[in-house]
């Protein structure tokens, strides 16, 4: 389950972001080409998190929908899964949106 790598690199990414103060709240993108599984990631997340700024903290992902552009008749579309063909039968695609990884925000606590 790579899932509790990715978990534990965000918990590292964002703790080092906060540098030292508590995180209330990360919200990540996760795309449904990307090949992770947002809900093995939510599930991994508290136990990443555990002894961290991040305890305790919620994860708010967003999941982003695969598109793509055909390169035989350039139309753009939702792309499902990867053996999804364009409408015109090809499947030379380029993808437009659904591999994302990315940590978007996150919620700190003030520095006092």
């Amino acid at each position: 389950m790579h899932e509790l790598g990715i978990s534990r690199n965000i918990v590292a990414i964002v703790a080092e972001a906060a540098a030292g103060r508590r995180v209330r709240r990360v919200t990540v993108e996760i795309g449904k080409l990307s090949g992770v599984l947002a809900d093995a990631v939510a599930f991994c997340f508290e136990a990443a998190a555990h002894g961290t700024p991040l305890q305790g903290a919620s994860l708010d992902i967003v999941e982003i929908e695969g598109r793509a552009r055909c390169l035989s008749c350039g139309v753009e579309f939702n792309l499902p899964s990867w053996s999804t063909p364009c409408s015109c039968g090809s499947q030379r695609l380029v993808p437009l949106a659904g591999e994302e990884l990315k940590i978007k925000a996150m919620e700190v606590d003030e520095v006092r």
